[in-house]
Formats: C-alpha cells, sequence, structure tokens
C-alpha cells in the first residue's frame, strides 16, 4: 500500500516544480519519504540535463544589473524563444545576474564555477533545466568594477535580445555623477548601430588590409552592373580606416585639394576656410570601416552631425569636465552560435524506415 496521497504529490509538486507524474513516481521510489523523493526527482534533474546536453541552445535572453559604479551584463541560452518568455526563466536570469552582481564574476567561467545558494552552480543549473525542461546555457558575462570618478551605465533593449555595459572615465567624482545620462544614451546607441570594438586604434593590420581589399573587388563588381544599367558609379575608396590615414597620407590629400581649389580658380586667400571641411569629408570617405565597427568613430545616432566621442566630450565640457569611453560591452542573444537548419521531412522519414 503506498504510504502517500493526492496531497503529497501536489506538495512535493509546489516544492519542486517537477511535473505531477514525476512527483508520484519519486515518491513512490521513496516509499513516501519527502525529502528521498525530493532527492531523486534532484537525481532524475540531473539526468535529464543531461540527456539534454547535445541539444542547441541559441534562444535566451540578456539581463544586466548597474548600480554605482558596478555593472554586470549575463547572457543565458535555452533552446527556444518560447521558454526565454516565461516566469520561471526570467526568475533564473535575475538570481544569476545579481549572483554574479553580488559576487564579482567577471565572466561565465567564472559564474558556472561558482557555488550559489550554498551548492555548486553546475547543480543549481542542472535542477532549473530540469523544472524549466530545456537546455540552458550561461553563455557570456562580464563584470565593470571602478571607482567614483568613472562612470558607469547599461542599456537591455526591451525584447531583452541585446544589452550593453560601458564606462567613461572622468575627471573627477562630480562629472562622473553629471555624465549618467549621457552614457545611457550612448549604452543605448550601442545596442542599436552594433559596434564590434571601441576604436580603430584596435584592427589589427592584416585585417584592414584584407577589409581593404575585399570591399575594393565588391564595389568593382557593382559596378560593372552599375554600368551595363547605364546608372552613375559608386566611388571605390583608397582607405577604409583612420589607422591607414598617416601623416603623409593627410598632406598628399591635402595638395591634391589645393590642386583642384587652384583649377576651380578658388582665391588662395580663402583656402583656409575651404580646405578644413575638404579634409573632413576626405577622412569621412576613406573611414568606412571605422563608422560601421567602431563605438567612438560612429556618428551618433541621435545627433549625426557628430561622432560618439564628440558627443561624450561636449556633454563632460558642458558639466565643466572632461570624459572618456574607456570600454563596453555588448552582448546579443545567440550571436556566433551555428544552429543547424533541422529537415522535418527527412526526419519524419528515418524515423519510419
Amino acid at each position: 500500500m503506498a504510504n502517500f496521497g493526492p496531497k503529497d504529490i501536489k506538495k512535493l509538486r509546489e516544492m519542486t516544480d517537477a511535473g505531477m507524474m514525476d512527483c508520484k513516481k519519486a515518491l513512490a521510489e521513496s516509499d513516501g519519504d519527502m525529502d528521498k523523493a525530493v532527492e531523486w526527482l534532484r537525481d532524475q534533474g540531473m539526468g535529464a540535463a543531461a540527456k539534454k546536453a547535445n541539444k542547441v541552445a541559441a534562444e535566451g535572453a540578456i539581463a544586466l544589473k548597474v548600480e554605482g559604479n558596478k555593472a554586470v551584463i549575463v547572457e543565458i541560452n535555452s533552446q527556444t524563444d518560447f521558454v526565454a518568455q516565461n516566469d520561471k526563466f526570467k526568475a533564473l536570469l535575475s538570481d544569476v545576474v545579481n549572483h554574479a552582481f553580488d559576487n564579482n564574476l567577471a565572466n561565465a567561467e567564472a559564474i558556472n564555477a561558482s557555488t550559489i545558494n550554498g551548492e555548486p552552480f553546475a547543480d543549481y543549473l542542472s535542477q532549473q533545466i530540469a523544472t524549466i525542461g530545456e537546455k540552458l546555457v550561461v553563455r557570456r558575462a562580464a563584470l565593470i568594477n571602478a571607482d567614483e570618478t568613472t562612470t558607469v551605465s547599461g542599456y537591455v533593449h526591451s525584447n531583452g535580445q541585446n544589452g550593453v555595459i560601458i564606462e567613461a572615465k572622468c575627471d573627477s567624482a562630480k562629472t562622473a555623477e553629471a555624465m549618467g545620462e549621457a552614457l545611457r544614451s550612448v549604452a543605448m546607441h550601442a545596442a542599436a548601430m552594433s559596434p564590434s570594438t571601441l576604436s580603430y586604434k584596435d584592427f589589427d593590420a592584416n585585417y584592414v588590409a584584407e577589409e581593404t581589399q575585399g570591399r575594393i573587388i565588391a564595389i568593382e563588381k557593382e559596378n560593372e552592373e552599375l554600368s551595363r544599367l547605364g546608372k552613375p558609379l559608386k566611388n571605390i575608396p583608397q582607405y577604409i580606416s583612420m589607422s591607414q590615414l598617416t601623416d603623409e597620407v593627410l598632406a598628399q590629400a591635402e595638395e591634391r585639394l589645393k590642386e583642384e581649389l587652384k583649377a576651380e580658380g578658388k582665391p588662395e586667400k580663402i583656402w583656409d576656410k575651404i580646405l578644413p571641411g575638404k579634409i573632413a569629408r576626405f577622412i569621412s570617405d576613406n573611414t568606412t570601416l571605422d563608422k560601421e565597427q567602431c563605438l567612438l568613430d560612429q556618428n551618433f545616432v541621435m545627433d549625426d552631425s557628430k561622432t560618439v566621442a564628440q558627443y561624450i566630450q561636449e556633454q563632460a565640457k558642458a558639466a565643466g569636465g572632461t570624459a572618456e569611453i574607456v570600454s563596453f560591452t555588448r552582448l546579443e542573444v545567440g550571436e556566433g552560435i551555428e544552429v543547424a537548419e533541422e529537415d522535418f521531412a527527412a526526419e519524419v522519414a528515418a524515423q519510419m524506415a
């Protein structure tokens, strides 16, 4: 005769969030002992997590926590977007980001190797997998832990699919305090415009050379088609990054521009008023890679007449000081994960065979 009843099953389910039939089986296996039943479910949950280990988790959400001069951002992946929207997953996301914040865990490796609520994080996550029913992965995380002269901010898009944490070093704590709203605006910009690095100074020379050649070839092919259609051809740039615009290159560009002004019959006495604008245009036309990938060099989305770097400098000056963005981390859910396309018809045929 069973040593448990419906009330025990209900209680165990409320305690563990496991399925009704699983709770019934756990109590049967444990002869009605509630503690042993919980332990049995935990062991089975770990087994269930192992079965899901070969599944691809490419959905999920981003969460962050920002307080004072400290910020943490975390990406947790699930197998489906549906699960990423449920309350249990959201509670997991909140618990993990708070855990990382409170314990200064700087990356996913540190989180996964930590102890949470008195147990290894791996065990905790396995229980969550058993409860939620999908493979879950704490994939990426980042931490900013700065001093009082540094402004720290962050932003997560409303759908939870991308987020940013960012810091700007200021000349004083007073300036840092005044720069909060401006830096949050830049965090929103970064979330929308997807920069991959802070500055053109971060680029490897070989990468810039390969990108330059690739873009030239692409435009040349495009111009062949435009020529066939009788349409205006696109300009083929010599350069694509400020890292290529040496003092010598800029001096040569200035000489060419002076020759053009002379050929146009412009009086030499007004050249100094015209040249700065033309040189700025030359730089803009030949730094397309920077504008695409470098946060500081992108045109600020809320005022494209200035770059992000110029916007921050202006805001700091208005606050009576100086500020410079020194780092940011942008995470987008599933970024870089390869998901194999499933052929449903082939799968069914294979099973029937």
